[in-house]
């Protein structure tokens, strides 16, 4: 038996309300389709399909034909995989953005924290390096002056706690943090008509699902998977070099400490 053609609509098989509205290719589904015109349209969810059905001339193609979305590619993978290097090169050759998550996190907060956190920056600025106080008066490190602006600028609002402390211990960052950096990159320019790689984001299942559950999805998503002792070759040269920058350091600050107290009794 011959069946009869089906007209597809301007979007074929993806939402016309997510195209026009989200300007993401979300495939639609054939329970929640709509005839309009003689031409069926999908559609990803109930109420995106009553919303077109409501103003369906607002979601078709008249003149010109609908304009696709840019390439968005979600990077993912554990630390040491080499994200970072691909994401570059990918991002380079496609004339897409790079988007490293966890440095764009470090931004949002560096005006205040004056440096970056986490457990491999903690390492630079250990405690053992401070000057005693009975030494501050003869340490040319910081004024008072400075010491108070210091801890004004160090005040954080909450969101900016949120973020610090999924720098810091890798504690989750609640939807409501997500929601004022992640959809820009999706609806605002220069992201949203140039396109991005997005490299380490969604880390977990409940960034993937908050992705999914506000319409945000990408074309592609990347795991590269690497074998351990790669990882090992790569990494241990570098935290070698952080070791012997933190042994140099360390004697550079004895050796003042020194001095310092050869001061106080002169």
């Amino acid at each position: 038996i011959k069946q009869k053609k089906r007209h597809m609509g301007d979007s074929k098989h993806f939402c016309p309300v997510s195209l026009k509205e989200n300007f993401v290719l979300y495939p639609g589904l054939q329970e929640y389709a709509a005839k309009y015109k003689e031409k069926i349209y999908y559609f990803s969810t109930s109420e995106y399909r009553d919303k077109f059905l409501k103003n369906p001339e607002e979601y078709v193609a008249h003149n010109e034909p609908l304009q696709a979305p840019p390439l968005r590619v979600c990077l993912l993978g554990i630390h040491g995989a080499g994200k970072t290097t691909c994401a570059r090169q990918i991002a380079d050759k496609l004339g897409i953005f790079h988007i490293q998550f966890e440095e764009y996190l470090q931004e949002l907060i560096l005006p205040k924290t004056k440096r970056k956190v986490g457990p491999s920056f903690d390492e630079d600025h250990e405690d053992d390096n401070k000057i005693p106080e009975e030494l501050e008066d003869f340490s040319q490190t910081m004024t008072k002056t400075e010491k108070e602006k210091s801890k004004q600028e160090v005040e954080l609002t909450d969101e900016e706690k949120a973020i610090k402390a999924n720098l810091m211990d890798n504690k989750e960052l609640p939807p409501e943090v997500l929601d004022k950096i992640v959809p820009d990159w999706w609806k605002k320019e220069p992201f949203r008509s140039t396109g991005f790689i997005l490299d380490g984001f969604p880390r977990t299942s409940d960034e993937a699902r908050y992705l999914s559950e506000q319409g945000l999805c990408p074309d592609v998503a990347v795991y590269i998977q690497v074998e351990e002792g790669d990882i090992l070759n790569r990494l241990l040269p570098l935290h070698l070099e952080k070791w012997k920058d933190r042994r140099r350091k360390k004697k550079e600050y004895k050796k003042k400490l020194k001095e310092l107290k050869v001061k106080k009794r002169v």
